[in-house]
């Protein structure tokens, strides 16, 4: 079960490709300017994940005027998530947790998922500017979609 309301969500660094190369992006930095939605993803490339992260491309702007970072997390490598990025126009920040510590401190990891192996539930969390945990939802199945409407309402709370 996803970590709860409350809780002091886990710092992690992770790789991002940019133009520049592999990139570290850190939870702790990111919350230094605002708060954090981390949106966990089983897959890059499946269709679930894809209108999910093409939704939240769209409406960004939303997040922003609600001073919110979004940042996305998979097991996939830093340059699948680079590849899908391009080719469906995603803009958010992708981190790569390949090695799946980070899905593991969330408790968040979805087991076997059609057989290639342990991925991240599809899981979203908001975290505030100290670190804790405002808002965790662990979707029931990898193809339904967290509460976007109540991570936007707990965002405009803070």
């Amino acid at each position: 079960m996803a970590l709860s309301v409350g809780t002091q969500a886990p710092d992690f660094t992770l790789k991002t490709k940019t133009a520049e190369g592999l990139v570290d992006v850190s939870l702790r930095a990111s919350l230094s300017s605002r708060p954090v939605v981390l949106l966990f993803f089983p897959l890059a490339f499946t269709s679930v994940c894809t209108v999910e992260f093409c939704d939240v491309t769209a409406g960004l702007s939303r997040y922003e005027s609600l001073n919110a970072d979004v940042i996305g997390v998979s097991v996939d490598s830093p340059f699948a998530q680079e590849a899908w990025a391009k080719k469906e126009n995603i803009t958010i920040k992708l981190v790569s947790d390949l090695n799946k510590e980070v899905i593991k401190a969330y408790d968040v990891v979805f087991p076997n998922l059609a057989g290639v192996g342990d991925t991240a539930a599809r899981a979203a969390f908001v975290i505030s500017k100290d670190g804790v945990i405002k808002y965790s939802e662990q979707t029931p199945t990898p193809k339904d979609l967290p509460s976007f409407q109540k991570i936007e309402e707990v965002l405009a709370s803070l």
